[in-house]
């Protein structure tokens, strides 16, 4: 049987007592610190508790999985993981791979740091939206701003999860963070992040020394949050209860703001753009054939699909509206490639 241990936030004094009655009777145990660091003190703190050898596997070990499962066909086995088994994938998928080679597998939850991050900052829990991770390679950015996007616009709040790297022994600064987030806006430009963004950086959620931080992200930058793990929330529109518990338990540098407030659609900024744009190329393209009667109805077209835009952006019917800036811009260029005009 494979057993699958979750460790909780509070390191081994985490294990619950059913967990400790399981262990106790299992010979094979094996510790992934992967999804979060375990100091060195902690893994001896835990071979202490459990009275016994525990083997210590990275990432790799743990995604093949293959070992783990052959052992489990004979013996009851454990994985230990930091926070709650079935938040990382790679513990799920393991899971699946016993089920279907007939290996018996029982879960023994504990508290996330997920759930706990929330929690610990006054946050309503429905409100989250789309959990992401953020890690310090520059192509991958563009997907967290549009995620953050996405749950702006409808009113949630945003987890991001800070790399760790075991391996390199490397976590990603929130300072660092909100400098990738803030480069982005510069290329994408749809007015997501700005140093004037209310924020959140939980840190060390579980630990002692936990401390939470809030404020404007230009306030945020010139902070030292200390040492890691940390955890970036961007806030969308906050409960009043909510933003009463931010100045209860946060140390706040600012004011919370409501960030969706001026959010827009990304199709509605893109009409707003286009529209005038549309209209000084076909004045001009008018204006290029003198009086020309063979383009009047290509003309009148397009002053039809430009009205359309308008009118269905009014409406909030922004794929309508997308199309017929492009149906008029569409008319307006084909007039350009004939008479031969640059604008």
């Amino acid at each position: 049987m494979l057993w699958l241990v979750g460790l909780g936030i509070h390191g081994y004094k985490g294990l619950s007592a059913k967990a400790l009655e399981v262990l106790s009777s299992i010979n094979t145990i094996y510790v992934e610190k992967y999804t979060s660091p375990m100091p060195d003190p902690d893994i001896d703190a835990l071979k202490g508790a459990l009275n016994k050898e525990i083997k210590i596997v990275p990432r790799w070990f743990v995604e093949d999985g293959r070992e783990i499962l052959e052992s489990a066909k004979s013996n009851d086995v454990a994985l230990i993981v930091y926070g709650d088994p079935l938040i990382a994938t790679t513990h799920l998928e393991l899971r699946v791979r016993a089920e279907k080679d007939g290996i018996k597998c029982r879960v023994l939850h504990a508290s996330s740091s997920i759930t706990s991050i929330i929690g610990e900052c006054g946050l309503h829990m429905y409100k989250i939206g789309r959990i992401i991770t953020l890690v310090s390679e520059a192509q991958a950015i563009a997907s967290i701003y549009y995620t953050i996007y996405s749950n702006l616009i409808t009113d949630n709040h945003t987890l991001i999860l800070l790399e760790y790297n075991q391996e390199k022994n490397f976590f990603l600064k929130p300072n660092d963070a909100f400098n990738m987030l803030l480069d982005c806006e510069k290329d994408q430009k749809h007015d997501v992040i700005s140093e004037d963004i209310f924020a959140i950086v939980a840190s060390r959620i579980g630990s002692d020394d936990q401390r939470i931080t809030s404020g404007r992200i230009g306030s945020l930058l010139r902070y030292d949050f200390g040492a890691p793990p940390h955890s970036i929330i961007i806030t969308g529109s906050l409960h009043f209860t909510e933003i009463d518990a931010l100045k209860v338990l946060t140390k706040m540098f600012d004011e919370p703001t409501n960030n969706s407030k001026g959010i827009t659609k990304i199709a509605e900024q893109m009409v707003q753009k286009y529209v005038p744009k549309a209209k000084r190329a076909l004045e001009q393209a008018m204006n290029s054939v003198n009086d020309d009667k063979g383009f009047s109805e290509i003309f009148e077209n397009a002053e039809y699909y430009i009205s359309d835009a308008e009118r269905f952006l009014k409406q909030g019917k922004l794929e309508l509206a997308v199309l017929s800036i492009g149906y008029a811009e569409g008319l307006i260029d084909a007039i350009r490639f004939l008479k031969r005009v640059n604008a």
